[in-house]
């Protein structure tokens, strides 16, 4: 099994060829890496023409997410927006011009070469309302209940510490905030060929979560109303795309991978009011002074 350093280092890694091969050629040769042409079955068709055409075209080249948050997450003028792992800055920009001028949107990156690239798309689509921070996002650089509304697409996956990536965001959010992220989810078991493979920890595959285990995960964090809404079911032949890529027998496990690995859109709610706070504990603070 990979460890989180060898994780995260074969991430920045291929992300940040990604990004320079975007920002250098204009097209996205670095889906040529395995790496990432395993990812090529799930970026596709994610974002409308009426979306692509507010951002510039090397953003939407640039975006290796599983779903589209922006479209299904009710964003409101003022609010503040913070993406986790923004790549080219995609969702950053649409989610920007969603909140208005009265809003903001940060995006966390912590691959140099995926920040310059969403600097300059920021440039070029002329939004001011917006923040690229360089960091980690199991060590999210902003202050306690600072956000409204955590998003991300595709990228809490590629983390060996999910669990604190959850806690992050639930620190972040201000009290009734919300989490709405898409990501790639397991169904059941999967063989352990397929979770230890590198080449599919970055091409979002492995490090997916079983979806009982993300739910959990979610509640444990201190998250409420957490739900897991379906959007694509990756069937065997979108498989055999990213397993051939990854070295594995496809034939050989393929009822064992059939439908398991879907898109989803995960949702949950930071509570108004934590059980530290007055009047929550009232009867546990009586009882213990007697």
């Amino acid at each position: 099994m990979e460890t989180a350093v060898q994780v995260k280092e074969e991430v920045k890694h291929k992300y940040g060829s990604a990004a320079r091969a975007v920002s250098e050629t204009g097209n996205f040769q670095s889906c040529c890496d395995p790496g990432l042409r395993c990812c090529d079955p799930i970026t596709s068709n994610l974002y409308s023409a009426h979306e692509t055409g507010l951002v510039p075209e090397r953003a939407v080249l640039a975006s290796l997410g599983c779903g589209n948050p922006t479209a299904l997450i009710e964003l409101k003028p003022g609010e503040v927006v913070l993406d986790l792992g923004s790549g080219g800055g995609i969702d950053v920009l649409l989610s920007a011009r969603r909140v208005g001028a009265a809003g903001k949107a940060y995006g966390l990156d912590m691959t140099d070469e995926m920040l310059a690239l969403a600097r300059e798309n920021q440039r070029q689509a002329g939004v001011e309302n917006v923040e690229f921070l360089k960091g980690e996002i199991e060590n999210i650089p902003l202050p306690n209940a600072s956000v409204d509304v955590v998003i991300s697409n595709c990228v809490i996956n590629l983390s060996a510490d999910k669990g604190r990536v959850l806690r992050e965001a639930f620190r972040v959010l201000k009290p009734g905030g919300r989490f709405a992220v898409s990501d790639v989810v397991v169904r059941g078991f999967v063989p352990e060929s397929v979770r230890e493979s590198k080449l599919l920890w970055v091409g979002c595959i492995a490090g997916a979560l079983e979806e009982q285990e993300y739910q959990a995960k979610l509640t444990q964090a201190g998250f409420t109303d957490v739900s897991i809404e379906p959007t694509r079911t990756y069937n065997i032949e979108d498989a055999r795309h990213f397993l051939t890529e990854a070295g594995i027998e496809v034939d050989a496990i393929a009822h064992e991978v059939k439908d398991k690995f879907f898109s989803a859109f995960i949702r949950g709610v930071k509570p108004t009011a934590s059980c530290c706070e007055p009047g929550c504990c009232g009867s546990i603070s009586q009882a213990g002074r007697g």
